[in-house]
């Protein structure tokens, strides 16, 4: 990529992008929703955001060419993951920033008061912080990357393609 003006090559730094999105993403409600037609009927299978972190996180790895498409389901996402050539790695806070981790099941409500257990899918970011959009939320948020040991990590996966 050449600038206009000083016609200096530009070396895009892809680990760096892709961590600042990640972390720029807080806040945003841009993954709340995502309406699809359901037996004739317009809906939205994200359940206004409580449901919303595998298309958030898939959403991610798409944009940077991570994985093939998008997913509304962490087990989708996590198959993506393993077929575009990701390897699961130990868990530990020694992991690489941008590493994905899956947490194990938990209890979740949704507006028909029916109750139905999921996975949890994110991004480690660093210094035992994640990045997930966590089900009390309907947007992207920092936290410790246990729920402050409330919550198992059940797999990691890293990409060699991150990379700068």
């Amino acid at each position: 990529m050449k600038t206009a003006k000083n016609k200096k090559e530009l070396k895009l730094l892809f680990k760096d992008n892709y961590l600042s999105m990640i972390e720029n993403a807080c806040g945003s409600k841009m993954w709340a929703n995502a309406f699809c037609l359901v037996k004739g009927k317009k809906q939205d299978v994200l359940d206004n955001g409580s449901v919303s972190c595998a298309y958030f996180v898939s959403s991610v790895l798409k944009l940077f060419d991570l994985i093939q498409r998008l997913h509304f389901t962490v087990l989708g996402t996590e198959k993506d993951i393993r077929e575009s050539g990701w390897k699961e790695i130990r868990i530990s806070s020694k992991m690489p920033a941008g590493s994905i981790i899956i947490w194990e099941k938990e209890l979740s409500i949704d507006k028909n008061r029916k109750k139905e257990f999921h996975y949890h899918i994110g991004f480690y970011i660093g210094k035992e912080k994640a990045v997930s959009l966590w089900t009390y939320h309907n947007f992207p948020v920092i936290h410790h990357w246990t729920y402050n040991n409330k919550r198992k990590i059940i797999k990691a996966y890293w990409s060699s393609k991150i990379k700068n």
